[in-house]
């Protein structure tokens, strides 16, 4: 069987951002032989989330390469310009594109790397491949669309498959019922509710404020948002903040005790986590006075309230909530709930549970490396699972340049363990 060099599981941002920059080492001499493997059967970037008038909360400046190489052919201003828009977007005088802009960038930065990635294969298992009591390469299974299974070796390993939608215990009982479904999934699952007039919003990060929006928007919706906190907070984005996005607050957080870096994500937890635009608050409060004007309250912000059980029924999904400040309950009927309410990510423990004996503790190296016993040769590398030990940048796009620098810096180290031995007439010869 064909060994690669490089396997990469997931190719969204984290992983074409990889791409990117093994490609510029092959024009340097560095070749690497990496495929990547994607789930979804083209590329798609939160494709359920592209909503009319969402933009991004990060610079286009972050983009997948610039701040690593501003002069690289796939930086966001090079994609305006093959597009004929460079002019017309410096008239805008806007840092933030809008998401289905950043999403055509994402797009058109990973057609250009087809033959590297086999889309339509989910990748269900990592299984080690023993050589002389030593773990030299990994087996990566994975089963297409007709249900057949792929295997393929490597020597190196990337997974970046983003994170899986949390869904609160109050919810576990519905995970199939249709009416109830994660913000990630939102415009795909409300095509498919049957004229829904009542919805429960559960959250109050970004992505419940755009959906609600989105909601208001639609003739004939009645909305409840339902918010443990009692106001929506603004994200941070001021300067001296924003530095926590910076690469060295990457050696800061990492080099500090586990304790102080637990400190340091509270601290800074407003930058990235229930923390919508200041602009999206504004409009949401709006909606709210406007109500007050015409004395016609279509929704509700059920703030200080949580859900505390759910229960599905021929009429809708019944919602138990519990007033935090009373602690009165109530049940009421929606039509359909939607969960707005994180990701977990954790994927990679599962894809790696064959091999989890070798790697202790699942814990990485400042280069996103996990640590392995010496028996085990084979290198792994995490992106967008590190926030622990890496900080809050770990899972937005502001890192991804920097990081997919390291990571092949540290691939090219952990070539020297395949690197074949030099034999007797290699060194005699001229």
């Amino acid at each position: 069987m064909h060994i690669h060099d490089l396997i990469g599981i997931g190719f969204g941002p984290s992983n074409i951002a990889l791409a990117i920059a093994l490609d510029e080492q092959r024009q340097a001499g560095r070749a690497k032989d990496a495929l990547f493997i994607e789930r979804q059967p083209y590329f798609a970037w939160h494709p359920h989330m592209l909503l009319e008038n969402a933009h991004m909360q990060i610079s286009f400046l972050k983009d997948l390469v610039t701040p690593r190489n501003p002069g690289s052919r796939f930086s966001f201003l090079n994609y305006l310009h093959s597009k004929g828009r460079l002019q017309d977007f410096i008239n805008l005088q806007t840092f933030f594109p809008s998401r289905h802009e950043f999403n055509d960038y994402l797009s058109w930065t990973a057609s250009h790397f087809e033959h590297q990635c086999t889309y339509g294969e989910d990748v269900f298992e990592v299984l080690p491949e023993t050589d002389n009591d030593e773990v030299a390469y990994l087996r990566v299974r994975s089963r297409d669309e007709s249900g057949a299974v792929q295997e393929r070796l490597t020597r190196s390993l990337v997974i970046s498959v983003g994170g899986a939608p949390n869904v609160p215990e109050c919810f576990a009982g519905l995970k199939d019922d249709p009416r109830v479904f994660h913000s990630s999934h939102y415009l795909r699952e409300l095509a498919k509710q049957d004229a829904p007039k009542r919805i429960a919003v559960i959250g109050a990060g970004q992505s419940a404020a755009e959906i609600f929006l989105d909601l208001h928007g639609r003739e004939g919706i009645q909305v409840d948002l339902i918010s443990r906190a009692w106001a929506f907070k603004p994200s941070d984005d001021s300067p001296f903040v924003n530095e926590i996005f910076n690469p060295e607050y990457t050696d800061y957080v990492f080099n500090n005790p586990t304790g102080q870096r637990e400190a340091l994500l509270q601290e800074y937890k407003s930058t990235n986590y229930s923390a919508p635009d200041l602009a999206l608050i504004q409009e949401i409060y709006d909606v709210f006075y406007q109500q007050k004007v015409t004395g016609q309250a279509r929704h509700r912000f059920r703030r200080r309230h949580e859900v505390i059980g759910s229960e599905a029924g021929p009429e809708g999904v019944e919602l138990n909530v519990r007033d935090l400040e009373t602690g009165h309950t109530d049940i009421t009927r929606y039509d359909a709930v939607v969960l707005a309410t994180g990701y977990v990510r954790d994927t990679h423990k599962q894809l790696l549970a064959p091999v989890a004996d070798y790697l202790p503790e699942f814990a990485v190296n400042r280069h996103y490396q996990l640590y392995t016993k010496p028996e085990f040769k084979p290198a792994i590398f995490l992106q967008g699972s590190c926030e622990p030990t890496h900080g809050l940048s770990d899972t937005l796009l502001s890192i991804l340049a920097a990081r997919t620098s390291e990571i092949c810096d540290a691939l090219d180290h952990a070539a020297a363990f395949y690197a074949p031995s030099p034999c007797k007439e290699a060194a005699t010869t001229p």
